[in-house]
């Protein structure tokens, strides 16, 4: 087993649904110096730009270590974890501003 670094600001992330953020939930974080919107993106079929990043709702690991959505328990809860839905909304957003 390979060793894991103490969690600690900057350096730990979490994978919520296959999504990957900052220990404060969020893609991207001045705190920890992280941005997980390319790796998000690609993950999800997109090509990188620069948008806004997305934010993980208030979430918990269950007995079997995966992350489910507080509101409704879910571990694959569409309304909470849909980031492919989040990131071409994000992605929308992004390229009418740069129209203006």
């Amino acid at each position: 087993m390979a060793d894991v670094a103490p969690p600690t600001a900057g350096n730990t992330t979490v994978e919520i649904n296959d999504a990957i953020f900052c220990e404060h939930f969020k893609e991207v974080c001045t705190d920890c110096d992280y941005d997980g919107r390319e790796e998000n993106d690609a993950f999800f079929g997109y090509d990188p730009i620069d948008r806004g990043g997305l934010e993980a709702p208030p979430a918990t690991v269950n007995k079997e270590g995966i992350w489910q959505c507080k509101k409704h328990g879910s571990t694959a809860c569409n309304q909470c974890f849909g980031w492919k839905k989040q990131i071409m909304r994000a992605r929308t957003v992004a390229k009418k501003a740069g129209k203006k």
